[in-house]
């Protein structure tokens, strides 16, 4: 039973729609670890006790056994601190995160190529005036040696090396870029 507060009118307890919302977004959860490779488990700040289950529940491949222990996992997760499951919600997300950052970044390097080798010098001269620690020779190079490979029907490979120089030459600026913003919380804390 709810139940309300005599002074404020406000409920006790929960409604049971909310109870179940809960309950199924903790189901979800252990869905979603139950699908996870070990290497994945073992970054995320998962209890001790839970890893038993979640591993129990990846080795039955039955579907009305996978289904009534996949229930089991989440019932053992319901008796977790709140804490922990939103810890482990909030290291899923980073994971999230960072897949798409990488795939932003993927796009951004293949839209960068299709431009130098549709653009030709004056794409060059941008990319260069972003990044001058750019071996202009070699990116030139490249840009030439791939229009040939295409004109003349050949296998992509400068097409395919242009693509790791610029993905080398990207992920450096962005690692260097980390670099300094922790050099800068350091001066500062």
């Amino acid at each position: 039973m709810r139940g309300r507060d005599p002074d404020s009118g406000e409920f006790l307890a929960p409604s049971r729609s909310a109870q179940r919302r809960a309950a199924l977004d903790v189901l979800a959860l252990g869905q979603k670890l139950s699908t996870l490779t070990d290497a994945q488990l073992a970054r995320l700040p998962i209890p001790e006790g839970l890893l038993p289950h979640i591993v129990e529940t990846r080795r039955i491949t039955s579907h009305v056994a996978h289904k009534r222990q996949l229930a089991f996992l989440a019932k053992q997760m319901r008796r977790e601190d709140e804490v922990a499951l939103d810890a482990i919600r909030d290291a899923l997300d980073e994971h999230g995160d960072s897949a798409r950052r990488e795939t932003a970044l993927l796009h951004r390097i293949e839209t960068l190529r299709e431009r130098l080798l549709a653009d030709g010098d004056a794409a060059l001269a941008e990319l260069l005036a972003e990044h001058p620690q750019a071996d202009r020779q070699h990116l030139r190079q490249l840009v030439r040696n791939a229009l040939d490979e295409r004109h003349r029907n050949r296998p992509p490979h400068a097409f395919r090396e242009l693509f790791r120089e610029l993905r080398d030459l990207l992920t450096d600026e962005a690692s260097t870029g980390e670099d300094a913003d922790e050099d800068a919380l350091d001066a500062d804390g």
